[in-house]
């Protein structure tokens, strides 16, 4: 019979407290690239491997399928072959010399999480999981009495995750509570400061303290902050519009055509919805001449194209990730800095109801399912026409 070394991979501290410890219910905020990914890993393949019998199972749990082939990919790739059979359709890793299984699964669907004695778990990015993702995984724990750790990125203050957090903090019978951040990474030269230091700088000053630091922000993950949006309400401004920004409809979305005077104080303000010849025919009376920047993504390409024939002054721009992501946060620099102002209403309750969350691929902003974003777009558009704005010619007087 062969006989194996197991090395549990080199963590700093804060890892080994937050992960290896005898609470039952250990709860991580964690903020990205502190390493809290890898250390949960680390303490899953532990527990299958310390408590593991033939069948008996494991499970790690991610909001979304995506999320938990990733995990399953990468422990799938850290542990070594002859020890490990891999399903990946099922997303199973069988640990041959004991047969005990860890399965990757989606907390999408939570009835389909029921029924199982499971013996260790791990919910991943629980700030972004349904809590009856959580009531499905404690009740598969309950004849095994296993262990459940509850880990993921600060958002706001109005999910369960957080609240769970603050129970633990407060000393919850069984219930440990840990926090690890960017810096400590810094500080066990895991990550490096400069990029640290570039997050810093990029991102709007609520995201990153979310994101790197794990401070929640008290509107639920909102990037431009509830008290900045409040401070900019300002009456509509008499003074002539210098730049416009458009947000083309959609289906059931608005057409929003936003005008902001030379101080950043919005002027014009226009919601409708209009068949695509009236919606070019009021841009054109709206804009005139005035730069403007308009959404020009699907259909918005060819009405920019048509507007073109009448003025070289509308200028389309693509909404993708990475443009989306850099309105959004022009916009909330303008707001946190008090470059941008807007009347009450409708605007204000877009911006106020907004969110972000992270993802592989950076920040997604998004308004929140079944509610309009057209005032907030339209408005980023303006601000970032005012700030890509031509320079007026100088007129020299002889």
């Amino acid at each position: 019979m062969s006989e194996h070394v197991y090395q549990r991979p080199k963590l700093y501290q804060k890892q080994t407290d937050a992960f290896f410890n005898d609470s039952r219910y250990s709860w991580i905020e964690g903020s990205t690239k502190s390493g809290k990914t890898v250390s949960c890993m680390a303490w899953l393949f532990e527990q299958a491997l310390f408590l593991g019998k033939p069948g008996r199972q494991f499970w790690w749990v991610a909001p979304v399928f995506a999320q938990a082939k990733i995990a399953y990919g990468r422990m799938k790739r850290g542990l070594p072959h002859e020890l490990i059979r891999c399903n990946d359709t099922e997303q199973t890793i069988t640990i041959i010399p004991n047969g005990a299984i860890i399965s990757f699964k989606s907390g999408e669907k939570t009835d389909n999480l029921y029924g199982e004695d499971v013996w260790a778990a791990v919910l991943d990015e629980a700030s972004r999981m349904r809590v009856e993702a959580f009531y499905a995984i404690r009740s598969t724990l309950t004849a095994t009495r296993g262990h459940v750790r509850i880990i993921g990125n600060v958002k706001g203050r109005k999910n369960w995750f957080y609240l769970g957090c603050r129970k633990a903090e407060g000393g919850e019978t069984g219930h440990s509570y840990h926090k690890i951040i960017a810096t400590d990474a810094v500080a066990a030269g895991v990550f490096p400061q400069e990029e640290l230091d570039d997050a810093r700088r990029a991102l709007p000053d609520a995201v990153f303290r979310e994101l790197y630091l794990c401070e929640p922000s008290d509107d639920g993950g909102n990037p431009f902050g509830l008290q900045f949006i409040r401070l900019n309400i300002a009456p509509l401004s008499n003074d002539a519009p210098c730049v416009y920004g458009a947000d083309l409809a959609k289906s059931v979305d608005w057409t929003v055509i936003h005008g902001l005077d030379a101080r950043g104080t919005t002027c014009s303000h226009t919601r409708f919805q209009k068949p695509w010849t009236d919606t070019i025919d009021h841009i054109k009376l709206i804009c005139g001449h005035t730069h403007t920047v308009l959404d020009s993504t699907g259909v918005g390409d060819p009405i920019v194209e048509m507007l073109n024939k009448v003025g070289d002054n509308y200028i389309g721009l693509k909404f993708a990730a990475q443009s989306k992501q850099m309105l959004m946060e022009g916009l909330a620099v303008a707001i946190q800095r008090g470059e941008v102002q807007y009347p009450d209403g409708v605007i204000v309750s877009e911006l106020e109801s907004f969110e972000y969350e992270y993802t592989r691929t950076g920040v997604r902003y998004s308004a929140p399912e079944g509610q309009h974003d057209d005032c907030v777009m339209a408005l980023a558009l303006a601000v970032h026409a005012r700030n890509s704005r031509p320079p007026e010619p100088q007129v020299i007087v002889l």
